[in-house]
């Protein structure tokens, strides 16, 4: 590991934070050294494996998860890995997954197995909470840079479709400035992925302060985006070469938009009823609907 291990949101911290109070057995103890010291490793590494390596098996590997908070290995090594990546720099990433073969490829496999994922790990819950959240706010604020971005404009355009009112900033001087008008009513979607865009996480935090509701759409989070957001969607957002994934989180995306529309099915009609309209008046679309 690199020294970020040491700091209060690194990887060895934001482990030993999950270990339980009563502390772990003594073959527990003997995974939980592995996943510490052997990062890297056991990310990519069977449950079989990463026993092999504790000198254990299968079933204490499973149950040492469990926990530390999780429902099995798979569930434990995605986020594991999540939090050693982010404490790579850009080349440091691409030379630990040493993807083999074509690597267009091996990134749709890559999304596709993360997809998968976040379907089993999928908390129907957790999406109407935000959906309803958004139904129910003074103002939307929605915050993401640089590639995420096109997260944030993909759920800020959907919301607005389904007839909410929201802002998507990617700009920090735009972003102070929203934050500046923030209050009790107002909700703040914070997504950002892999190490976190510094200006997103003090925008979580400050709208907290400031009595707004903070969701954060992320894979790994901070303890300090943590502390912010009532709730925290974590999103498989691994990808090959340099590059995040951001197929999971525009999925999550659409699934906020979709459930949103249900909130009132009325509102929703009505505001894609006026949008279309207005498509046709401004000759937007090169294929149109016959009327009548």
């Amino acid at each position: 590991m690199t020294s970020t291990s040491s700091e209060p949101d690194g990887f060895e911290a934001w482990l030993r934070g999950r270990v339980p109070e009563r502390g772990l057995r003594s073959k527990g103890a003997s995974v939980l050294e592995v996943l510490l010291t052997q990062p890297r490793r056991v990310s990519y590494s069977s449950a079989a494996e990463t026993a092999e390596l504790a000198g254990v098996n299968v079933a204490t590997v499973s149950r040492t998860a469990q926990a530390l908070g999780f429902s099995g290995w798979s569930d434990l090594q995605q986020e594991l890995r999540a939090r050693y990546l982010s404490s790579l720099s850009a080349p440091e990433v691409a030379a630990a997954q040493q993807t083999e073969g074509e690597l267009g490829g091996a990134s749709l496999r890559r999304d596709l197995d993360s997809l998968a994922l976040l379907n089993r790990r999928f908390d129907e819950q957790l999406i109407r909470t935000i959906a309803e959240a958004i139904a129910r706010a003074r103002r939307v604020v929605i915050v993401a840079n640089g590639s995420y971005y096109s997260v944030g404009s993909a759920l800020g355009h959907n919301v607005q479709l389904a007839g909410y009112e929201a802002t998507v900033v990617h700009d920090d001087a735009e972003l102070a400035n929203a934050l500046s008008r923030t209050e009790p009513g107002d909700v703040l979607i914070a997504i950002s992925f892999w190490r976190l865009y510094q200006s997103t996480v003090t925008a979580a935090e400050e709208a907290h302060a400031r009595g707004a509701r903070v969701f954060a759409l992320t894979d790994a989070a901070s303890p300090a985006l943590t502390a912010a957001s009532e709730e925290v969607v974590l999103i498989p957002a691994e990808g090959v070469a340099f590059f995040p994934s951001l197929a999971p989180g525009l999925a999550v995306a659409q699934a906020i938009a979709a459930q949103l529309s249900a909130v009132d099915p009325e509102r929703t009609r009505r505001s894609i009823e006026a949008a279309e309209t207005q498509w046709s008046r401004f000759r937007l679309l090169h294929r149109r609907p016959r009327l009548g």
